[in-house]
Formats: structure tokens, C-alpha cells, sequence
């Protein structure tokens, strides 16, 4: 990444850039498909992947990889004559990829989305203006306003755990709802989820930070399986390495994965997350599976076990109901409260 000296505080994290600039020459649809399959190459060979948008003359792209990759895709971008103005928006580490599917996909701008859409959210939310916002510049994969708005309420006194509860989760269940309403694609779901993952870096957590970097825990963050939004299990890791936490990712494909994990992890937690924008109802009984098989590969160790996910949030189902410590019903202060009962199950664990 610019600037960068590849180190061991980064070695296990992605570098993510986004990009906007103009096309020197408007292409046609021949030239821009050539450009992409040539990118593609390029990013292949150094295991970088991305979104392309292109719009009326201006491209807007986020690329992510191993932070040396990544280097060289962007001084290759920075030398192409194909376009100018080029301004780089954000550039962060994360802790996983939004788009691991893709050596480089082609996005062309969905129409505006329907002005109903904007008139639910100000009359079903309190802060309707500033969800708005919100979901208005995730659809628009503007990544960097969203950056400066986050900011912005973070100087005027907003604290991190405000900024996930008032802001982001009600933004991703406003998307949820306008794909349900076909008021936007399955793409522009996805798309917007993935801006509100990567502009969701720029919120910081500080309360109790000291005293929570003194804990020598460690837990395991993963998306249900099969799940394909992992806005939450993104920001989690975010608030838990704030706190000093050793934070591993995971994105199985089945419950035997996710058991193979914890196995070679041996986590003193485990937090498993379904969709924060749609409801997946039909995915209890399968979550219940999938709690069991995780706490049956640590059955001699107290293994704390939280899942979340707009299922949960909205109260239609509990811990109890799939055989979790916890159902997180937001993000925010989520670290807290599995502290908590990490530090319980340890001392249960010291008293035997």
C-alpha cells in the first residue's frame, strides 16, 4: 500500500484501497471489458481482488489483497494514460476480503433508488436523515463520504457503540428491506453492505480499552455457513482488536469447517453471525446444528458461544433457542458483554 514497510503488525491483515478519477477518453463497451480482463490478469498474479465501477466518464474502484500486491497494483493504476484526476478516497486493514469471489467485477450503476425508499426511512426511524444518508451513500459506494460523516459525529461527542446502533445497523436493515420491496438488486445489497463494512473501520471504540488490554483472550469471529453478509462479523473484529483481543476470522462452508477452526484455534470464544439486513428466519434449527457441532470440538474447555444477526436483533429469536451464551441484539458493547462471560467460564473453570 502506499507508503507501506510490509511488517508483522500487518501480516495477517488485507490492505484495502478505494479510488475514484476520469477517463481520459470516454471507452467504449469493447474497451472497457478489455481493460477489466487485463486488470484481472494483473490482480491475479499477485492475489488482489476488487470492484469496478464506471459511471458516465468517472471510475470508482476498491481493491484488496496482501498489502505488498497491492503496492503494485496501485503503482500500475497510478501509471495508466487511460484515466486522470486519480484521488485516492480511503486505504485501511481489515480482516478479510468483501470481495474474495472476485479477481476485479464490473459494476455499472444501478437508476436512482425510488424516492418511497427514502420516504420509509424518514418516517420509521428517529434519525431518519442521517440513515438516510447513510444508506443513500452505501448504495452509492461512497465509501469516503461516509468516512467524513463518521468523523464528523465523532468529533461532536458521538462514540463509536452510537455510531453502530443509531446509524449503521438500522442502514443495513433499511437495505434489507429495499431488496425485500425489490427496491434495489440482490448486487446492490451486497454492494452496499460491503461500503458500510469498509467505511465501519473508521469508527473507533475507547471505553474500557485499558482495562480490557490486560485480558489475554482470544476469539473466533465467523459468518454462519453459508452466510454471505458479513458486515457484523467484520466490525466485530474491529472492536475486539481495539480492545487487545487476539482475533481470528472465519467464513466456512459448513459446520465441519467451522469445527476445524475452533479445533485449531482453541478460542475462549466463538461468535457466529447471520445477515444484519435480512431476517433468516429458516436458519434456526441450522444455527442450533451449528452451535452444537462448535461446542462439541472443545467438550474438557468452557467455550463462551455468541451468535447475532438481524434474527436476533429484532427478538424473534434468542440465545436460547439455539443453544448460545448470547444473542447479541446489536454490535455495540458486544465486547463487554462476552468479557464478561469469558471471565466467568474462566473462573468456573479454575474452582473445578
Amino acid at each position: 500500500m502506499q507508503g507501506h514497510q510490509e511488517g508483522a503488525d500487518h501480516a495477517d491483515l488485507f490492505g484495502c484501497l478505494t479510488y475514484q478519477s476520469l477517463a481520459s477518453e470516454p471507452p467504449s463497451d469493447s474497451e472497457l471489458n478489455a481493460l477489466v480482463a487485463q486488470a484481472r490478469l494483473r490482480n491475479q498474479s499477485v492475489g488482489v481482488t476488487g470492484m469496478l465501477l464506471y459511471e458516465d466518464g468517472r471510475f470508482l474502484q476498491t481493491l484488496e489483497g496482501p498489502p505488498l500486491g497491492l503496492s503494485a497494483v496501485w503503482a500500475s493504476i497510478q501509471q495508466d494514460e487511460r484515466h486522470q484526476n486519480i484521488e485516492l478516497l480511503s486505504e485501511h486493514y481489515a480482516h478479510a476480503r468483501l470481495f474474495s469471489d472476485w479477481d476485479l467485477l464490473l459494476y455499472r450503476k444501478r437508476e436512482h433508488a425510488p424516492r418511497s425508499l427514502w420516504e420509509r426511512l424518514r418516517r420509521r426511524h428517529p434519525l431518519g436523515q442521517y440513515v438516510q444518508r447513510v444508506v443513500r451513500d452505501a448504495f452509492d459506494a461512497n465509501e469516503a463520504g461516509l468516512g467524513e460523516l463518521f468523523a464528523r459525529l465523532a468529533s461532536s461527542g458521538w462514540h463509536g457503540d452510537e455510531v453502530v446502533r443509531q446509524l449503521i445497523e438500522p442502514a443495513a436493515r433499511a437495505m434489507g428491506d429495499a431488496w425485500l420491496a425489490d427496491d434495489c438488486t440482490e448486487f446492490d445489497l451486497t454492494l452496499g453492505l460491503g461500503i458500510l463494512q469498509m467505511a465501519g473501520h473508521a469508527v473507533r471504540y475507547s471505553d474500557d480499552i485499558e482495562q480490557l488490554r490486560s485480558k489475554k483472550y482470544s476469539i473466533l469471529l465467523a459468518a454462519a455457513p453459508g452466510e454471505t453478509h458479513i458486515l457484523g462479523t467484520t466490525l466485530l473484529a474491529d472492536q475486539f482488536s481495539d480492545a487487545g483481543w487476539s482475533v481470528e476470522m472465519a467464513y466456512p462452508s459448513s459446520d465441519e469447517a467451522l469445527a476445524n477452526q475452533i479445533d485449531a484455534q482453541k478460542p475462549d470464544a466463538v461468535d457466529i453471525g447471520l445477515s444484519d439486513a435480512i431476517t433468516r428466519q429458516g436458519r434456526i434449527a441450522r444455527l442450533r446444528e451449528t452451535v452444537k457441532h462448535s461446542r462439541m470440538t472443545m467438550p474438557d474447555q468452557s467455550l463462551v458461544v455468541s451468535v447475532g444477526g438481524r434474527l436476533f436483533a429484532e427478538a424473534s429469536a434468542t440465545a436460547e433457542h439455539v443453544g448460545a451464551d448470547l444473542s447479541r441484539q446489536t454490535l455495540a458493547g458486544t465486547r463487554l458483554r462476552i468479557t464478561e462471560l469469558v471471565a466467568y467460564a474462566r473462573r468456573m473453570s479454575d474452582d473445578k
